[in-house]
């Protein structure tokens, strides 16, 4: 009577892509507020590149259980 347990993994790029996500919307606010021009193109490029990172990190950790769920089955 033992389940069969999901494996515990925490894939950082999860968290890597949440936190720079934040970082650059909270660096798009701070450099509206102060009317700071340079910052906003650094602030803007972290937001567009951490929400990507975090999904594709996110799809290719899916795609590795789906694919030990088959090898298991195969056995």
């Amino acid at each position: 009577m033992s389940k069969q347990q999901k494996p515990l993994r925490c894939p950082m790029g999860v968290p890597g892509g949440i936190i720079s996500a934040i970082i650059g919307l909270v660096g798009i606010i701070i450099s509206i507020v102060n009317s700071n021009w340079t910052v906003f193109p650094f602030a803007l490029a972290l937001l567009l590149l951490g929400l990507p990172l975090a999904r594709v990190t996110m799809l290719v950790h899916i795609a590795l259980d789906k694919v030990t769920a088959i090898e298991e089955q195969k056995k």
